[in-house]
């Protein structure tokens, strides 16, 4: 299979504001991981997945109150029981926050289970961030 992008969107609002009026940090991680969720479960039954590890969400610049956070996300390597997802976040085709998250199938009992998924990486970016997530800790 292919690896495929998702994309969500959200505006920044007074309540995602910390106390020096850009985007707090903890709302970031949401929607972070929410996005890497969305790519995950286009694969698979979302019922089956957890989120094991944030291998780091980079911030470039901060986002202020009224701009809109244009998430892209997909899944850039699959191990037995793995989905490793690449996420960044753009103002205006300007990148301003990346990242990988890793995530587990798993059963009904919360135990890691295969996922049957292989993932293939065609151009020169995904091979990178491919890469990139074989390097990463687990």
């Amino acid at each position: 299979m292919n690896i495929q992008p998702q994309c969500t969107n959200h505006l920044v609002k007074s309540e995602d504001l910390n106390h020096h009026g850009t985007l707090y940090a903890g709302r970031t991680a949401e929607w972070f991981v929410e996005a890497g969720f969305i790519a995950a479960a286009k694969l698979t039954n979302p019922e089956n997945i957890v989120c094991l590890k944030i291998h780091g969400m980079q911030f470039s610049e901060p986002v202020r109150r009224g701009e809109i956070l244009h998430m892209e996300s997909k899944i850039v390597l699959t191990g037995k029981t793995s989905l490793v997802a690449y996420i960044q976040a753009l103002r205006h085709d300007k990148l301003l926050l990346y990242g990988f998250i890793t995530f587990v199938h798993v059963n009904k009992s919360g135990q890691p289970t295969p996922h049957g998924i292989t993932i293939k990486a065609t151009s020169a970016e995904d091979k990178t961030l491919q890469e990139q997530a074989r390097n990463l800790s687990r």
